[in-house]
């Protein structure tokens, strides 16, 4: 009979699951749209955009290099009609191997209100925080609302 110690030891412990890390790009660097305005960001981000935005909040984010230059777009969560999670490990290690020096936020509200929740507030503050941490800066949110118009954070002096 085998003992507990050798019932609870993998058969091949030097065997683990490998992690790669990737970011595949089919652009020259001067090929990257800049982003100088929060306009310039909402063009992008509802060319982008999936169809349902009058239906579903998603959550959405552009990686920039140092020159604000997009490196790429990023759809990080879809929710319901009211919210959606935003699973700041996930965001920030897709923005780590994107190489990203600069991220724009963007969600929708499908309710066509513009100004941001308190829970989008603390959000925003939490990501800034994170941001910090990573050397990554956080430049923008922007909520979205359908058929045009939106809420720019920065813009508003709340980032």
């Amino acid at each position: 009979m085998k003992n507990l110690n050798e019932l609870s030891q993998p058969k091949r412990p030097w065997l683990v699951a490998e992690v790669k890390i990737s970011y595949h790009n089919q652009s020259k660097v001067s090929d990257y749209p800049k982003i100088n305005t929060s306009t310039e960001a909402e063009l992008i981000l509802r060319k982008n955009w999936s169809d349902d935005m009058e239906l579903l909040e998603e959550f959405n984010a552009l990686f920039l290099n140092r020159a604000n230059g997009v490196k790429g777009f990023f759809h990080l969560s879809r929710g319901g009609v009211s919210n959606t999670y935003v699973d700041l490990k996930i965001l920030f290690s897709a923005g780590l191997k994107a190489l990203a020096s600069g991220i724009i936020l963007a969600h929708n509200h499908p309710s066509g209100n513009i100004k941001p929740s308190k829970a989008d507030l603390e959000l925003t503050k939490k990501v800034l925080e994170a941001g910090k941490l990573l050397d990554i800066q956080i430049i923008d949110h922007l909520i979205l609302i359908p058929n045009s118009g939106y809420y720019s954070f920065a813009d508003e002096g709340t980032l």
